[in-house]
Order: structure tokens, then sequence, then C-alpha cells
């Protein structure tokens, strides 16, 4: 528990109800459907991905920018932070999430209120079909967080931030249409009173979707793809807080060749 007398685990946990507040409030913002005709599934995979990246640029170096209970919980079971910051992460996220879509809900238009684009499954799909689907898209997301965060990269990876938008844009540009692109749990909490479609076991794939997509994407780049060589015992001192994760140090750039040159006589 000696991260609760941190005032930085205070302000990552303030960090992560902030960005999620923000994450909600644009990303559902954009989705309202202010005139009658199709979605522009442009606009809402680009806004989502804008937000997002933004949260990361801010918030990136006070929290890691989770922002997604289904992200939190893959850098959980990799032991990459403990089940303690965990908890209140997940926590912030949600309420970040709540108060974000409180704040949509008071600034729009009564005859637009729960008029909302995503978190609409299509009907043609059966709750199978539509959790393999959420499965796919927050694994590809997590699976870029877990390869652009990783400081083994030592940047060579690209921008943090551009990356994280653009894999969030990807994902609702293909999702959008098969289940409004849920992504992530803490989007799902407060929309849920205005889609009675979400209160039924429906619903329920917005939640299992993303977070088993989060597990086999952390899983899968952690121990698989690039491995962390930590024993079980480290992995639990981690989990429990008696330590924190070690941040292994980045390779050394190679160093110039020395060029050697005599003086004239």
């Amino acid at each position: 528990m000696w991260e609760a007398r941190s005032a930085s685990f205070w302000r990552a946990v303030f960090a992560e109800f902030f960005g999620t507040l923000f994450y909600v409030l644009f990303g559902l913002g954009a989705s309202l459907r202010w005139v009658i005709g199709p979605i522009n599934v442009l606009l809402v995979a680009l806004a989502f991905g804008l937000v997002a990246a933004t949260m990361v640029q801010c918030l990136g170096r006070v929290s890691g920018a989770h922002l997604n209970p289904a992200v939190t919980v893959a850098f959980l079971l990799g032991s990459q932070l403990s089940l303690f910051r965990a908890v209140f992460y997940v926590a912030a996220q949600l309420l970040g999430g709540v108060a974000g879509a409180a704040v949509l809900y008071g600034i729009t238009p009564v005859a637009l209120r729960g008029n909302l684009a995503l978190n609409t499954m299509h009907p043609s799909l059966n709750v199978g079909q539509a959790t393999i689907v959420e499965i796919f898209l927050t694994l590809q997301f997590v699976l870029c967080i877990f390869a652009t965060y990783d400081e083994r990269q030592n940047g060579r990876m690209g921008h943090m931030a551009l990356a994280v938008g653009l894999s969030l844009t990807l994902g609702h540009l293909f999702g959008i249409y098969y289940t409004g692109a849920g992504m992530n749990p803490s989007s799902i909490l407060c929309p849920c009173c205005h889609h009675p479609q979400l209160h039924q076991p429906l619903g329920k794939v917005y939640w299992v979707g993303p977070i088993l997509g989060g597990v086999i994407g952390g899983s899968l780049y952690d121990f698989i793809l690039v491995p962390r060589m930590r024993g079980v015992s480290e992995r639990l001192s981690i989990l429990k807080g008696e330590q924190q994760a070690e941040v292994s140090a980045p390779p050394e750039p190679p160093e110039e060749p020395v060029e050697l040159t005599t003086e004239a006589l």
C-alpha cells in the first residue's frame, strides 16, 4: 500500500479519471446523430482517435493514459503494475466515463439525448459474432499500446500518441457497422442508461469482448512476441506492490566510428 502515500499515485489516478472523461465526452459527442441519415464513420473514427492521441500526449507521462479498463487489465496480467494501482485505475476510468457522459447529457439538446450512433450491434449479428469482433478490435489496439509503450523499443517505433490514435481510429473504421466499436467498457457504462439493448445479455458483449481482447493482445506481446524475462516471484512481487515494475534499460545506440587522423608534418 506504499503507493497510496505517494502524491504521484493520486495524480495518476486523477489523470485516468480526467482523461477518460474527455475521451467519452468528445468521442460520444462526435457520435450523436444531429441529422437524419447515415452515420459519418470517418468523422466518428477520427474523433475517437484524435481524443485518444491528445490524452496520451497530455497524460502519458502521468499515468500511462490507459483510459480503458481492458488496457489496465492487460497491463496487470503482464505484471506491469500492481493490483492496488489497477483497481484504482479501473475505478477512476469508470467514474470518468460516467462523468463524461453526464457532461455530454447536460449540454446536449433534449431531442438528441441518447441518440448515439455507437454502441448498437447490427441486427444480423449474434452475440458470439459480436463478441469476436470486439475481441479483435481491442486485441489490435492493446497490441499497439504494448508495442509503443515498451521502454525496450527505445523510441524506434514512432510517435506514441500518433500510433495509439491511429490504432483506435482503425478499430472504429472497421467495427462501427458491426458493433459500434465499443473497445472500452468505460464508454459503455453510462450509455447503457439510454440504450435498452445494452441492458440485455447483448450488453455483455461490450464488456467481455474488450476485456478478452485486451488480455489476449497483452499476453501475445508480453509472453510470445517480445517476452519479458521475469520469474514468478518477481511478477508476484510487482502485483502485490512490493516493488515497482522495473524499466528495462534501452539498448545503447551504436557508437560512431572514430576516425584516426595524423597531423601533417
